[in-house]
This record gives structure tokens, sequence and C-alpha cells, in this order.
């Protein structure tokens, strides 16, 4: 390929014979020869050398997947963009049948790309490359590389801007205090911080003009949000969002604002669960003494009934001996 370069350059072609030769570099597979990569296995059109050259103060990411015929899942990788940039992703793919029966296509999302990517290979591997420039949020999204034999093989690079960190958990504060919502974003400086709260579908912007809320942006990475003078309506949910060149990025935070006699609920269930046991106790000791008394009463009765028989029964039996008594003195 070096030497079909040479040659090129030396009889100085007309652009258009010089495109349609590059057209059939960039479709050509030859086969394999030898089983060590090539110095330079790709020539880079002159659309995209035009392209690179106007973006060239763009930093350059350079990405791979590796694949093979008995590769059981597509790979993805993911990427983080910041800023602009200079891409080029490269997606080589190892099999032991024949590399011109492969063939090879690229997707940006679920769009196909057509003669923007170059095809190339090298003893048992096929090696395919898509050079771009990232400039605006729309060229952010899923590029995808596709070999095609008796299976079809994916790799897919994913590109998205930096993600934001805030708190996992729901914040939990009082009504009548103050607290703190923090967002950040690790090794990346947005461009704008915006803190929306909603208490429901609806998101509204913080208004920072209003005396209750404090933003403070001490650290070009990091935002936090004061709320003052809480109540119980400031709950709900509240998002940071970061504007940068390439799309926004946001974040959720929870808040949950409690009165001070929610801490106090559990005790007072507590107090009424043993207000009511120690009536139950009460109730069931009263109940005791009650039947106790009358059973007591009940003996005592008897045993009064049980005395006044007793006598009954003495009385009657002295009377028939005092009458003996006077027959015999008569």
């Amino acid at each position: 390929m070096r030497a079909l370069s040479g040659l090129l350059g030396a009889r100085a072609p007309t652009p258009r014979l010089l495109l349609l030769l590059q057209c059939l570099l960039a479709t050509a597979r030859p086969g394999s020869a030898d089983d060590s990569a090539p110095d330079t296995p790709f020539t880079t059109p002159p659309v995209r050398e035009e392209m690179m050259e106007k973006y060239s103060n763009f930093s350059l990411e350079s990405h791979n997947i590796s694949l093979t015929e008995h590769s059981s899942m597509p790979v993805e990788k993911n990427i983080t963009l910041e800023r602009p940039s200079n891409v080029k992703l490269t997606c080589q793919f190892t099999t032991s049948g024949d590399l011109n029966a492969v063939n090879v296509t690229w997707r940006k999302d679920d769009e196909l790309l057509e003669n923007n990517y170059l095809v190339n290979a090298t003893g048992s591997t096929l090696y395919t490359q898509y050079r771009f420039t990232i400039i605006n949020s729309k060229q952010m999204g899923s590029y995808s590389c596709f070999f095609q034999e008796e299976k079809e093989q994916k790799g897919t690079f994913n590109f998205k801007v930096p993600e934001l960190h805030g708190k996992n958990k729901p914040l939990i504060s009082y009504v009548g205090d103050s607290t703190v919502l923090t967002c950040k974003c690790q090794n990346c400086v947005p461009l704008n911080w915006t803190w929306y709260h909603s208490n429901g579908s609806v998101q509204v912007p913080v208004g920072v003009q209003m005396n209750k809320y404090v933003i403070n942006e001490t650290y070009a990475n990091e935002t936090k949000l004061k709320i003052k003078q809480l109540l119980e309506e400031d709950g709900g949910s509240y998002w940071c969002r970061a504007l940068f060149q390439l799309g926004e990025s946001e974040e959720h935070i929870e808040l949950v604002v409690l009165s001070y006699l929610v801490p106090l609920k559990p005790f007072f269930a507590i107090v009424a669960e043993v207000v009511l046991l120690v009536a139950i106790i009460l109730l069931c000791e009263k109940y005791t003494q009650k039947n106790k008394k009358h059973s007591d009463e009940g003996r005592e009765f008897e045993q009064i009934e049980q005395l006044k028989s007793d006598d009954s029964n003495g009385i009657e039996n002295n009377v028939p001996r005092l009458r003996k008594n006077e027959s015999t003195g008569q």
C-alpha cells in the first residue's frame, strides 16, 4: 500500500483519479501473506485529511475493540468526552475463515455509515477504522462496527458527556433547619451549572434571587445549593444540571423534610402501648379482686348460716332434756 501511494504521488494524477484509487484502497481486502501487522494499515481519504487539518488543534481520542469469530457477546466501550475532539475508532476481527467473505459495516446508532471507513487485512485478522471529528452534541451517541460472517460480531463505542455525582441516598432534614445539596463532576469543568426543583413531574428552576436559596460555585467542578428555613413543601426532587460543549448531564438528589414531631411518633406509639397494657392489667386485677370479694362474701354467708343452723339444732336438743328433768322432779 505504501508503494502504491508513492507511485500515485510521482505520477501526479488528476484529483478525480486520485479519489477513485483511494476508494478502491478503502474497500480492498488483500489476502493474508504474513502474520505481522503492517506499519501503515490505513490510508486516510483526502476529505478526512482536510477535516483533521481543520480541527488539528483538537485532541485525538483513539480507541480499539478486538473481536473473534468465537465472541459470544457484543463488546462495548464507554467513552467520555467533555469537549470537541478528533476521534479514531478501530475494530479488529480475527477468524480462521476467509477474510474476503466477511462483510464489514459501520453504524451510528441505527444509521448506516457509507464510505466513511477503511478496511485492511493482515494474516488472519481483519481491521476496520473510522475517523471523524465530534464538534457538537448531535455527533455524540453509539458507533458500532459489524463483521458479518456465518455469525455477526459487533463492537460498540458509546460516547457521552461526563457524569455527575451527588448523594445516592435521600437527604433527611427537619423543618426550620438549613441543608446543603452538593453535585460534583470528577476531572471535568462544566461551562455552566443550573439547579431545578420538582415536586411532581414539572422541573422548576431554583430562584437564586430569593433569600431562601444560596448557590455556591467556589470550585469549577462542583456546585452547592443551600436551602434555608426549610418547610415541609421544600421536600422533593432536586436536579443539578451541567452544561458542556457536547451536551448536558444531570444528577438527581432527593430531599425529605420532616417536622420535629415525626421522630417522636415511635415514642408516642410505645407510650400508648404501655398505657394500654397497664390499663388491661388494672382491669384484670380489679375483676379478679371483685370475684374474690364475692367469693369471700359467699363463704361468710355460708358460715353464718351454718352457725345459725347449729344454734337452732342446739336449742331443739335442750328442750326435751328440760321436760324430762321437770317430770323427774315431780
